[in-house]
C-alpha cells in the first residue's frame, strides 16, 4: 500500500478522538436498515470497507450477525475498534489494508462502505475499485459518498461527490438499484455533512 496514504491515517486515528473527527456516528442508522433490508442469514458474509473503529460492527454484533469483516488502512483504528469490543470482538476478521491492494479467497454477500469510495479522485482508481467489489461480492452492496450538497474536501483530502443517479451508474450493469437515500449527518462537533446513501443488488439475486 502506499506509504503515504498509510502513514496519514496512521496519522490521524494517533492523534483524533472518534469526537475530533467528521464521520463518527453514535447510530448507523441508514446503514443498518439497508443491511437489515437485505434479509440476509444471520452467517452472511459482510464486510466493512474503510470500518475504521465505526460502530457498524458494534451493531451488526448485538443484531446476531456472525461472519464478519472490517477492513481499514489504518491498524491504528482496527486496535481501536478491538479494544472497544473486547472479547466479542474476537468473532470479527479483522484486516488492515489499503481496500486497493484488497486480495480475498471468499466472496461477500454484502458490502458496506461509508468510508473510503468517495476518497477515490480518478477514472482507474474507481475502475479498480468496481472491480474487486463485482469480483468479491455475490449479492448487495450498501455505499454511501458526499452527496452534491456535501463537503468537497474530508480530513483536508479531495473527494469525489455523488449523487444517486451517479453511484448507482459506476456499478452497472452487474449491480442495480434497489433503494436510495440522502442523509444530513451531524458530525460531533455540530455541522452537518450531506450523504448519499444507494442500495445495490446483484442482477440475478
Amino acid at each position: 500500500m502506499p506509504l503515504e496514504k498509510k502513514n496519514f491515517w496512521e496519522n490521524v486515528y494517533s492523534t483524533k478522538t472518534p469526537q475530533q473527527v467528521s464521520w463518527t456516528q453514535e447510530n448507523p442508522k441508514t446503514s443498518l436498515n439497508f443491511i437489515k433490508n437485505s434479509d440476509l442469514e444471520k452467517k452472511s458474509a459482510i464486510i466493512d470497507v474503510g470500518g475504521g473503529d465505526s460502530l457498524l460492527v458494534d451493531y451488526l454484533l448485538k443484531e446476531g450477525y456472525t461472519n464478519l469483516t472490517v477492513l481499514d488502512i489504518s491498524e491504528q483504528a482496527i486496535e481501536r475498534a478491538k479494544k472497544r469490543l473486547g472479547t466479542l470482538g474476537n468473532i470479527v476478521n479483522w484486516i488492515v489494508s489499503d481496500v486497493m491492494n484488497f486480495e480475498s479467497s471468499k466472496p461477500f454477500d454484502l458490502w458496506h462502505d461509508r468510508a473510503t469510495f468517495h476518497f477515490l479522485t480518478n477514472d482507474s482508481e474507481i475502475s479498480a475499485y468496481k472491480k474487486l467489489v463485482v469480483q468479491h461480492v455475490t449479492q448487495y452492496v450498501v455505499m454511501a459518498t458526499f452527496s452534491k450538497d456535501g463537503p468537497i474536501k474530508c480530513s483536508g483530502l479531495e473527494i469525489t461527490q455523488y449523487n444517486e443517479k451517479e453511484l448507482t451508474s459506476i456499478f452497472q450493469p452487474t449491480f442495480k438499484l434497489l433503494n436510495s437515500k440522502q442523509e444530513d449527518h451531524q458530525t460531533p462537533f455540530n455541522t452537518i455533512q450531506n450523504f448519499q446513501f444507494v442500495h445495490l443488488t446483484k442482477h440475478g439475486k
